[in-house]
């Protein structure tokens, strides 16, 4: 059974059921399979890595290439009102 048959079949399970502490139970199993696989995803900056960033950060800085607060501010207020 491939991956996409096994999830409507999970589906049409969970419809079913009827018990609210089963589908907490559920509800808790899945988000934290899903924190799990971000946390393995995760991998350190090794120092050259960082340093390489904190310079491209710099020359940014120095050709201007920032914003200010306010940028910000208004760039996720258009966001939110899209």
């Amino acid at each position: 059974m491939d991956i996409q048959t096994k999830k409507i079949h999970f589906i049409e399970e969970f419809l079913r059921i009827q018990n609210e502490g089963v589908i907490n139970l559920l509800d808790a199993v899945l988000r934290n399979e899903k924190n799990k696989l971000y946390k393995d995803s995760l991998k350190p900056m090794t120092i050259d890595e960082l340093n390489a960033r904190i310079a491209e950060a710099e020359k940014d800085i120095r050709e201007g290439k920032v914003y200010s607060t306010d940028d910000i501010r208004d760039i996720f207020k258009n966001r939110k009102s899209e």
